[in-house]
Order: structure tokens, then C-alpha cells, then sequence
């Protein structure tokens, strides 16, 4: 069964959608006349993953806003192994309206992980670490690595830029040595279990949020 259509009644009346919204009250005579509203959401209803003040934008139109309201940090991902967690790294990229993802290494990644919010993030590709970080040098952005390594300083206490771009590695080897050579600064997360390390995901949903609990006014 169709999870949005569940519950249809017998009748013919159409289902209302199980998440989101259906279609605008009232009919098309009280549809909203703004440009950046979707003809199409505004009849048949919107049931995708975004916050209500966007409710039956334009994906356009969605973009050009948080493009206005982008905060100055960047993420990137060492992509060696295909890693699973980049989508949901995306994912909270969004969440914390990073500026853009920046994927090293490998071009394709898996984005079921993201749940289309890729769409609304500006993601950029660089072939290996030389090249990223000449990007990185070219834009005067600081490099920030996030890894448990020796020398790391425990967020909390770091120094965490307002620019920067927060570099993560694979789940499990972590960033190589040529990343963690190329950043002008190393972070971790402080730990109080058994396991040397967490979930690469969460440990950049971690960062993201500490970084937006400084400056994100």
C-alpha cells in the first residue's frame, strides 16, 4: 500500500497525505499569487521533507532563499571507499545550512542517505587532497580536520574559525595523512566509552552543531 494514500476512504474522496500537506485550502480561487509558490504543490499538496515556511515552494525558489542565509562554514568528505555516511553527512549539511559539501576523491557517492536534500545543497567534487586544498588556500578558508588523532584539541576547547571548512574522513581508517597534513587545525570529539571512535555521521552532525551553537545567532 502506498503510505501516502493509506486509509483512502471507500467512497473516492482522495486521502490526504500521512506527512506534509494536501493541497491548498480552499481551491485554486485561493491559491497565493508570490512567484516562488509551485502550481503543481499548491494543487496536489506537498509531502516533502521541508520545514513548514517552505511548504509548496518552487525547489528553485527554496534554494535562492537559503543561498541569502548560508552560514560561512564548508564541510568536506575524503571519499576513498564509497563511504555510506556521506548522504547523511549531506543531509545534516543542510540541517545546518553549510555553505557547500565538498566531496574529495571518488565522484559518486551514495545519496540515499541524504533523502533528496542534496538537491537544496551545493555539493562540489575535487579529485584528490592537492587539489582541494588549493581551492581551500585560493579562498583563504581554513582547513579544520576532525579526527581522534594525537594532538587533536577537544572541540569544546578549540579554536573553531567562524570561515572554515571542517574536513571529515572514512568511517573507520579516518582522514589520511595527506589530509590531516593539508588542515591548519585538528579537532575531536571528547568520548567517555568503550569505542576508540563514533559513527562519521554523527561526529559531523557533532561538529556542525557546535559550530553553529558559536555563530549561528
Amino acid at each position: 500500500m502506498d503510505p501516502q494514500t493509506a486509509g483512502e476512504p471507500d467512497d473516492g474522496t482522495p486521502a490526504q497525505p500521512t506527512h506534509g500537506v494536501g493541497p491548498w485550502p480552499g481551491g485554486e480561487a485561493a491559491w497565493p499569487t508570490d512567484a516562488h509558490y509551485d502550481r503543481a504543490l499548491l494543487a496536489g499538496g506537498d509531502t516533502r521533507n521541508v520545514v513548514d515556511r517552505y511548504r509548496y515552494w518552487r525547489m528553485d525558489a527554496i534554494i535562492a532563499d537559503l543561498d541569502k542565509r548560508r552560514h560561512p562554514f564548508h564541510v568536506a568528505i575524503e571519499n576513498w571507499q564509497h563511504d555510506m555516511n556521506i548522504g547523511s553527512i549531506v543531509r545534516s549539511a543542510n540541517a545546518f545550512l553549510a555553505d557547500t559539501v565538498h566531496i574529495i576523491g571518488r565522484r559518486r557517492w551514495n545519496r540515499r542517505g541524504a533523502m533528496v536534500t542534496d538537491r537544496y545543497q551545493h555539493v562540489v567534487h575535487h579529485e584528490d587532497v592537492a587539489g582541494f586544498a588549493q581551492w581551500a588556500a585560493g579562498e583563504g578558508i581554513a582547513v579544520i580536520a576532525v579526527d581522534n588523532v594525537d594532538g587533536a584539541v577537544p572541540v569544546d576547547r578549540a579554536d573553531l574559525p567562524e570561515r572554515c571548512v571542517l574536513l571529515f574522513g572514512q568511517e573507520g581508517p579516518g582522514l589520511s595523512e595527506e589530509a590531516l597534513a593539508a588542515a591548519s587545525g585538528h579537532i575531536e570529539i571528547t568520548q567517555y566509552g568503550s569505542t576508540r571512535s563514533i559513527n562519521a555521521s554523527a561526529a559531523a552532525a557533532v561538529i556542525m552543531y557546535e559550530w553553529c551553537r558559536r555563530y549561528a545567532g
